[in-house]
């Protein structure tokens, strides 16, 4: 059965640009801008999966950003 969906957890590189990760499957990739990544995940996608017709048709990108500041 064919994935409709896969979902990759994007969050900020801390030295620079972007890391993603898929969930469920072993797919990392990072970019140095989002668009950049955008293009990184569709190519480790099609490296990922060995028929294009098993690729599912939406990538959900989970957008991660951590902060932290001082209380008091």
């Amino acid at each position: 059965m064919k994935v409709k969906e896969i979902i990759f957890l994007v969050e900020e590189d801390p030295e620079d640009g972007y890391n993603a990760t898929a969930l469920g499957y072993s797919i990392f990739t990072e970019g140095e801008t989002f668009e950049v990544l955008k293009n990184n995940i569709k190519d480790a996608i099609e490296c990922h999966f060995d028929k294009t017709e098993d690729i599912p048709g939406i990538v959900r990108l989970h957008i991660v950003r951590e902060e932290m500041f001082s209380y008091g």
